[in-house]
């Protein structure tokens, strides 16, 4: 029996929304103090609620609870800061003074992997990868959501070997690691993403990023 309303009230539309505003891809976190399981349940069931195609539910997700795990995970991601800073060029310094992860802050550290291929057709004929892909990200977008309605922050790393953190994780054939995901209790959200405020990169308005019929340049 469906028990949700057919339709939503104002209020629970504007809740929704400024949800998705407030939404942030969170660096710091408040060290040592913990998520409730019930709470990490209830964001895991989000995730698992995203939409799929072909209802194929490509995601799986790895609780990080071991600490040497933990540091391991940390250390290819350092490795992967000091690649990635390499090919920045000029911003090279300026990239290494970001911080650009939680893991060793974080409460709790999640695992988000595209499981191996199950064969479904539906959907995905002609683009396979791509979708399986599409609906990783949605569970994730979902678990990230429902992170800041529960005031929990959310930060997504892709810092990382996804061979080296495969075979770390015991992962199988056929199956990648596609983010790690920082979760847990902040001091305070970031007033606007971090990368805007530390001015790394300014986010482009939606007008300059919607076209009509055919793909067009912005004049």
């Amino acid at each position: 029996m469906n028990t949700f309303p057919e339709h939503f009230s104002e209020v629970e539309r504007e809740t929704l929304y400024r949800v998705l505003h407030a939404r942030r891809d969170m660096r710091h976190f408040l060290s040592g103090v913990p998520v409730d399981e019930a709470v990490l349940q209830r964001v895991l069931e989000a995730a698992h609620h995203a939409p799929s195609v072909g209802l194929m539910q490509p995601w799986r997700f790895i609780r990080v609870r071991d600490a040497a795990m933990r540091a391991s995970i940390a250390a290819l991601v350092d490795e992967e800061r000091g690649l990635t800073a390499q090919g920045m060029g000029e911003r090279e310094a300026e990239f290494l003074r970001l911080k650009v992860e939680g893991i060793r802050e974080c409460a709790e550290l999640l695992v988000a992997v595209l499981a191996p291929d199950d064969g479904t057709l539906f959907g995905r004929r002609t683009m396979p990868q791509e979708m399986a892909l599409c609906s990783v990200a949605c569970a994730i977008q979902n678990l990230w959501l429902a992170a800041r309605a529960e005031n929990l922050g959310m930060g997504w790393v892709s810092l990382f070997d996804p061979v080296r953190l495969g075979k770390l994780l015991d992962l199988p054939l056929g199956a990648k690691p596609m983010a790690l995901l920082c979760l847990g209790p902040v001091r305070e959200f970031y007033t606007r993403p971090m990368l805007e405020q530390l001015n790394w990169r300014q986010g482009r308005p939606l007008h300059e990023l919607l076209m009509q019929d055919r793909w067009s340049e912005p004049c």
